[in-house]
């Protein structure tokens, strides 16, 4: 039998599910999901690995227009989605008309490469509103193969899952089978952090806040950590650590028990807040965390 090998790319608006399918497809935590919008900043690559096929599932940010240079930064990351994908996932949410940027709706449109439409959280709507938007998005996106589903509730998701492997293009692996994402174990500590950070703080809090882990040491039965919480100034440092440091040991709790769960291992983790004035707007520091590619 041939093998297959392609990279599937998602894009959409921002808080649609992207990474809630993402994660159905790959079957482990890779990126992080919470009921804030804006929550994915870099491109995360997962990978699903069969027999006789490899899919590169790409999570992006969602689509936005850019407000400062670290939107600008996460913009660009779905751009190159456009460039490298073999199959591109569009997806919508039921009572969506648009999306928030009309050059890429003429890309999608336009795309010479395969496009799947996925109508997610259809677990929320009615019968009528369902055919209303399916109809809605067949005039909309004449070109594309249209899959009302639930990425929650896992509804039609192996059916959409079997029709990408069909349309994936036959190619050896990409990557080695036993791996599981292109990204580094300390990335993926950060955003564990950043996630708790999105849960336990409102406000602009958790959109001025960077992660970076200086230590990340492996040993047999317990893996310690130690990650630097960045924020742009001192009053958020203030709230981050909370009265009596309360605030921030919560964090550190709830990061090390999703920590525990992906790594297999116990965990040891030490959180520190700094001070990295305005970073969002400098493209120094961009480039440090990561997000400024040019």
């Amino acid at each position: 039998m041939a093998h297959k090998a392609g990279f599937v790319n998602i894009i959409g608006n921002p808080n649609v599910g992207k990474s809630t399918l993402m994660n159905a497809f790959v079957g482990e935590k890779l990126s992080i999901i919470t009921s804030k919008a804006q929550t994915t900043r870099h491109r995360i690559l997962g990978i699903v690995n069969g027999e006789d096929f490899q899919m590169i599932l790409s999570d992006t940010p969602g689509i936005i227009k850019p407000a400062y240079e670290l939107q600008s930064s996460m913009m660009d990351f779905v751009k190159s989605a456009f460039e490298d994908a073999d199959v591109l996932i569009y997806m919508v949410e039921i009572g969506e008309k648009s999306l928030k940027d009309e050059a890429f709706f003429k890309k999608i449109i336009n795309s010479k490469i395969p496009v799947i439409l996925l109508l997610n959280k259809i677990d929320k709507s009615s019968q009528e509103q369902l055919e209303e938007q399916m109809e809605l998005w067949k005039e909309k996106v004449p070109t594309a193969e249209i899959y009302p589903i639930s990425a929650l509730e896992n509804f039609n998701v192996p059916q959409v899952f079997s029709r990408i492997i069909e349309l994936l293009p036959e190619s050896p692996a990409f990557y080695p089978k036993d791996q599981l994402t292109d990204k580094p174990e300390r990335f993926f500590v950060n955003e564990t952090i950043r996630e708790k950070i999105l849960m336990n703080y409102k406000k602009e809090i958790p959109y001025a806040v960077e992660v970076e882990t200086e230590e990340f040491f492996e040993e047999e039965n317990i893996i310690r950590i130690r990650s630097v919480i960045m924020v742009e100034r001192e009053t958020q440092k203030g709230i981050i650590i909370g009265h009596k440091g309360n605030a921030l040991k919560t964090v550190g709790i709830q990061a090390r028990k999703d920590l525990e769960k992906f790594f297999g291992k116990q965990i040891h983790i030490e959180l520190y807040v700094k001070v990295n004035k305005n970073w969002r707007s400098n493209a120094k520091q961009l480039k440090r965390f990561g997000y400024n590619n040019k």
